[in-house]
């Protein structure tokens, strides 16, 4: 974070930039200024989020959304909550879905809008029923870890996961091109850990045992997994999807040379599946704690690499190359920070990613408490952006990936 001396030079570095937001005004009028900009943006090209995950050359600006965009820090999420205090009610009734996932597009009109749900929630279509508990989040209570366990999983029944289909087709239809609608998954490897271990862990020992006493079960689950996440990915897409995200939550508590082995080579078989089956859709890799990574994850063949906020931008983008759009990654505690602080970071990373392949989000989710405030300012300050006043006089060399 920026020290006070700091914070004032970024508050004239701001005033220098683009403006950051407009004139305060009421809500209802600043909501109507934001989709009446991106009503005056849209042409019949796909949104901007989808063209930007592919790289096109000649965007106006980058994309932004953000990660847990929907959730805990609005204040129309906690009322919501007080009336349906069950979370796998919330994220399994269809009309809490939609309402839910709406909360922040019609707020603050990101480039994306992704579906709210939970990377578990496919968990008892393939035979492993869960829980939440307020105390100790996701609990399983009958481990899988024996060759019996995975012999017993069954190919997933998407019948069982029709919310999903469901939500997705009213939410393409209510979002109606403004914005581009994301799905997405947990990778093979995150929810292992949850399936192995039996919920939330510090530790992860079962599992990384697993791979050394039981590698034959182990690889088994993960195969499982992958084939089972592939099908609720192609699910995703036929029920409206534009774009999905594969999140490798804990990919990062792997020694770089393990995650190659137990990691990858599944999220690659999804990704092959996908580009098969479904080819115009861009896939998204965002995996916590990946700055030891990116070198490894550039030939899994995903079309965007989403940095945490430790990764330096500019260092992030020299690593993967031109080949590969990025994301991210602003540190989430900024949304904390001075408003002209704030700024002055989005500036700061916009400008490190480059004129080319960028979608603006954090570097993690959106945090508890996060000001409202805060998250209108981001989405706003992202619009008020020009890549040709931010690169004016810049001659944006095309970087080669780091071998």
């Amino acid at each position: 974070m920026m020290s006070p001396t700091t914070a004032a030079a970024a508050t004239a570095t701001a005033a220098a930039f683009l403006s950051a937001a407009p004139a305060s005004s009421s809500s209802t009028h600043r909501r109507r200024s934001r989709r009446a900009a991106i009503s005056a943006s849209l042409s019949s090209e796909e949104p901007l989020l989808i063209r930007a995950a592919r790289g096109e050359d000649g965007l106006p600006r980058p994309p932004a959304w953000m990660m847990r965009q929907a959730g805990r820090y609005m204040a129309s999420y906690q009322a919501l909550s007080k009336r349906h205090p069950s979370f796998r009610e919330r994220s399994e009734t269809t009309d809490l879905i939609v309402e839910i996932t709406l909360q922040p597009w019609h707020a603050f009109a990101p480039d994306g809008v992704i579906l709210f749900s939970d990377i578990l929630t496919p968990l008892p279509a393939i035979g492993v029923p869960f829980d939440i508990s307020e105390s100790k989040g996701p609990v399983i209570q009958s481990p899988v870890r024996t060759e019996e366990q995975v012999r017993e999983l069954v190919p997933i029944d998407l019948d069982k996961l029709q919310f999903v289909g469901e939500s997705l087709k009213i939410l393409r239809s209510e979002i109606d091109g403004e914005a581009a609608l994301l799905g997405f998954v947990g990778a093979p490897w995150t929810i292992a850990t949850y399936v192995v271990e039996g919920g939330m862990t510090n530790t992860y020992t079962n599992i990384k045992r697993m791979c050394h006493t039981a590698p034959n079960v182990l690889r088994g689950l993960l195969s499982h997994l992958a084939e089972a996440i592939s099908d609720y990915i192609i699910y995703q897409v036929n029920s409206g999807a534009q774009c999905i995200q594969i999140f490798d939550s804990w990919g990062g508590q792997l020694p770089p040379h393990v995650w190659e082995q137990w990691s990858k080579p599944y999220i690659r078989q999804i990704v092959a599946k996908i580009k098969t089956e479904c080819p115009h859709i861009p896939l998204v890799l965002y995996i916590n704690g990946n700055g030891g990574l990116l070198e490894r994850m550039k030939d899994i063949g995903v079309d965007v690499i989403g940095l945490d906020w430790t990764v330096d931008m500019a260092d992030g983008r020299r690593r993967v190359g031109d080949g590969i759009s990025v994301q991210g990654n602003v540190d989430p505690a900024y949304l904390f920070s001075p408003l002209p602080v704030l700024t002055h970071e989005i500036h700061r990373v916009v400008k490190a990613a480059g004129p080319k392949g960028h979608i603006l989000n954090l570097g993690h989710g959106v945090l508890q408490k996060t000001p409202e405030e805060a998250v209108a300012h981001f989405f706003d300050v992202t619009r008020s952006l020009r890549y040709d006043t931010l690169f004016q006089g810049h001659l944006t060399e095309e970087l080669q990936p780091v071998a």
